[in-house]
Formats: C-alpha cells, structure tokens, sequence
C-alpha cells in the first residue's frame, strides 16, 4: 500500500486554528453546543480512527475499495480508511437538508478535523468555538471542506455507501460497526435516533441482505419429503455408524413420546438441542440438515429448515448489536434448526470484547422462549466444545445430547472420492486406486484434529481433475473413456499430498 502524500487536499490548518481569526468584538451569547458534547465527540471520532485503523492494514480491503473511485479522480495513489468514510459522512450530512444548524456544522467540521488532521477541539474552549461557529470565515471553511473530500466513484449508483457495501461483499465484521458510527453521526449532528443497523441502513437504501445470505445458509425440507426418504438419506452417508445409530435411538424417544401423549400419559421433557462433537469435514452439517427434517415429520418442530450461521453472523463489533443479529438468525431458525459452527468461538474472546457472551445469554433467552419450536444444534473440536458447554450453566442445562462425529477410516476416505467421482462422471483406474488407497493411509496415520477429512479428499478430486485435464489436453483423439478415466498420473504423489493438508491445515490456524 502506498504510504505516499494524500491524493485529496489537505487544508493547511485544522478549523479549529481559525479561533485566531475571532474578532473580540464578537460576543455571541446563543451557546449551541455543550463541553459535554465535544466529549462525546472525541470519543466518538477516537473509536471511529481506530476501526479506520484496522481496516487499512488489509491491503486487500484497500485495493478493492479504491478500485471503485472514479480515474478521473484518482492520483494513482491509495485513499485511506479515513477518506471514504469522511465523504459519506459529508453525504449523510447533505441528505439533511432541513435540518442543518450550527451545531451541525460544528459536529462535521469536528469529525474532518480528527479524520483529516488528527486534531481534536479542547472542550475547555467551549465558549470560543459556540462563536467560531456564527463566524463567516467558519462558514466558508465548511464549505471548502464539503467541496474537496468528496470521493468520487466509478459507479455512485451501485454504491450508495461504499464503505458499508464494500465490507458486506468481503464479509467484513466491520460493517455494523461502520454503520453504528454513521448512526452515531447522525445522533450529534441532529439529535437523530435510529433504532437499530438494519433500520438505518433501509432508510439509507442499502441492500446487505445479499451479505446475509452468503454468511448464513437456509436449507429448507425438500417437496414431498418424508420421514422414510430422511432415513435413506442419513444411511447412505459414508461413515457415522456411531451418530447414525444415536439419531435411531432418538428417533425411537421421540416415537415412544408421541404415542405417550396420544394415551394421555405424562412424558419427560426432552430436548431437541443437540452438541456435535468432532474434527471438519466428518458430515456435521449434513446430519444437522437430516435431524431438522426428521424433527419436522416427527412433530416436534414445525417448519424443519435449517439455517447455518457461526460466531461472525452472530456477534457484532458494537454493543448491542449483537443481539439483533442472534435475534434475526433465532428468527430465521423457528420452527426448524439453528446450526451454530464453531460454536466455541463465542466464548473465546477473540476480539477482546465480551460481545461473543452477549449473544450466549440472549440466545439462551430465545431457546427458552421458543422451546416447543426451536432445536440448536452446537458444533465443532471436541474439547473446545467442552469447554464451551462448561462455561455457562445455561448451556450446560440445555444441552445434554451429544453426538461424537469420528475421524473417517481411509477406506472411507476412499469411498468419499468414489462419490466425487460418481457425481461428476470419472472413474479410477486400478493403478490409480492402488496409489489413493496408500494416499488415504498416509493421510489418515497422520492426521491430527484438525484433518479436514471430507474436505481433503473433495481438495484431492480437483486436484485429480485438474491434473487429468493437463495430460489430455494435447491428444489428439478423446473419447469417453479417455475423457471419464483418472490415471495412476493424474493422482499426486502421496507424500506431497501430505504436505498440502499440513499447509492448509497451518495457513487456517495462522
């Protein structure tokens, strides 16, 4: 990233210099803004240099947004952080047009003064800057500062707000908090509330619900599904004779407390919420979507969705932001199953704050008062997950199932590949079966929790594919066999194989 001078023009002094220029005979008695405020304001913009902080170091968040700034514009040099953000908050300020006053003016000539020039007004001085404000030289410097940080875009009609949309396409947990503080911007200039991130960005006309769905999956009941074509579903999944045989003894618990009921009989309570334990790649999510189906034709939940999401989509970078996000994805599982990936990550404070306990606590208010509709189901390491369920008597109370997911054998490593392969119109000669066999024990006798599993062997068949397409794409005679069949060539060395996994396997833990 370049470190060069900044491409939009710096104005030589902060606003706040132009007290100089007071005349003594000034004497404005209206004071329009408090110390008080200013407080709030150097907190605020404080907060706001350190969010632009963060994002500028990635470099790639940084191409991307400047990718969209007009040429025209454009000095060849990269804008910061700092720049796209002023600019939109010099939009929302225009789109007020009835309600700009001098305190206003004053709350965005503060927010150009930290993000621009790092220089932040003295509360103590209070008294000085309510005159400033009625000044003509504060005027006209407001309207050079509106005028020359306006970054102009490639295409402002796809980008309303850059900032925001750009962080939503990369899946950016920065965006709410981008957000929240135009939110907040909106509040000091104008005394403006607004009730939540998604209500504001509606009234600003931005369509993120694109992000939403790419965060969070929604799998929903086939048509003309049933209880027996589940069942068929679950017994042709390689592998999980152990969770396969927990989901037919829950299957016969819940028959039995059917028919309890129908005789009038009183039943335990049971519940539907559910922890899977074990390694990536060994079908968790797969038997989640079965047991959401099979609840539903069971009775036991009405609807039998599915909706997928992990600690990004439920914790916001904002107090109290992140129970409208475990409340919008509650909503979005009733009737159905919340599957929650990693779920030891909201308890781990990876970001220093304790946003990750906010959404426990409100989830389990949300499992308590939608109980009779309502099945989450908590994946991910074994002993993470452990420790997570300890960590908090509300989830130690509502989750006492447990489904134990294994490491695949290599045979059924193997079958895994013979599945790609069957889906995707290859077959495998018996050299090249000879080399995957002795790829897959390599693999297996060195694994460790973090083996990928299923997900190793799908990274394999495209590398197969793609080492196929590159033998026999210089023949000069293809037919169906030649174009169908992987070669004892076309399969990587096993050891090399090795190597690839423990890279991915590094560069996910970096």
């Amino acid at each position: 990233m370049s470190k060069s001078k900044n491409p939009i023009s710096i104005l030589e002094e902060s606003f706040l210099s132009l007290k100089k220029y007071l005349e003594t005979n000034i004497n404005h008695s209206e004071a329009v803004f408090t110390a008080s405020l200013i407080n709030d304001l150097y907190k605020e913009t404080k907060s706001i240099l350190e969010t632009c902080n963060v994002l500028n170091q990635d470099a790639a968040f940084i191409q991307k947004i400047n990718n969209c700034v007009s040429p025209a514009a454009s000095t060849g040099l990269l804008l910061k952080t700092e720049h796209f953000f002023l600019s939109e908050i010099i939009a929302l300020y225009d789109k007020e047009t009835a309600n700009k006053n001098e305190k206003s003016q004053f709350v965005l000539a503060y927010y150009y003064d930290a993000l621009r020039n790092k220089h932040f007004a003295d509360a103590n001085s209070v008294n000085e800057l309510n005159q400033l404000v009625f000044t003509d030289q504060f005027k006209n410097l407001l309207i050079k500062i509106r005028q020359e940080n306006k970054v102009s875009l490639i295409n402002q009609e796809q980008y309303k707000y850059l900032l925001p949309e750009i962080l939503s396409e990369i899946k950016n947990n920065k965006r709410d908090e981008i957000l929240t503080q135009y939110q907040n911007f909106i509040h000091f200039a104008f005394d403006k509330k607004i009730e939540n991130t998604s209500t504001f960005s509606d009234s600003l006309g931005l369509n993120l619900n694109k992000t939403k769905t790419a965060e969070n999956k929604t799998a929903n009941v086939p048509e003309e599904d049933s209880l027996e074509k589940v069942l068929k579903e679950l017994h042709l999944l390689v592998g999980l004779e152990e969770v396969k045989k927990d989901v037919a003894e829950l299957i016969n618990l819940l028959e039995i407390q059917k028919k309890r009921s129908k005789q009038g009989l009183k039943n335990v309570e049971i519940t539907l919420h559910t922890v899977f334990l074990g390694p990536p790649g060994t079908g968790k999510t797969s038997v989640a979507r079965l047991l959401s189906r099979i609840f539903k034709h069971l009775g036991f939940l009405s609807n039998g969705q599915m909706f997928e999401t992990d600690r990004e989509g439920l914790v916001a970078g904002y107090v109290g932001q992140t129970a409208t996000k475990v409340n919008s994805a509650v909503e979005a599982s009733l009737g159905g199953v919340l599957f929650i990936d990693e779920a030891y990550a909201l308890t781990q404070n990876l970001s220093g704050s304790d946003y990750g306990s906010e959404a426990v606590n409100t989830l389990l208010k949300r499992m308590e008062d939608h109980r009779d509709d309502l099945s989450v189901v908590v994946a991910g390491y074994t002993e993470p997950m452990q420790l997570f369920i300890e960590s908090n008597p509300g989830l130690r109370s509502r989750f006492n199932r447990f489904f134990h997911f294994k490491h695949f054998s290599p045979a059924e490593l193997f079958q895994i590949f013979e599945s790609y392969c069957k889906k995707s119109d290859f077959i495998v000669s018996e050299e090249a079966k000879e080399k995957l066999t002795d790829t897959f024990e390599l693999l297996y006798s060195q694994k460790d929790e973090s083996f990928g599993n299923a997900r190793v062997v799908r990274n394999l068949f495209e590398k197969c594919v793609q080492n196929q397409a590159n033998r026999i794409v210089k023949l000069k005679k293809l037919n169906n066999k030649i174009l169908k069949t992987f070669s004892e060539e076309d399969i990587p060395e096993p050891k090399e194989t090795q190597k690839n996994v423990n890279f991915s396997a590094s560069d996910e833990t970096a």
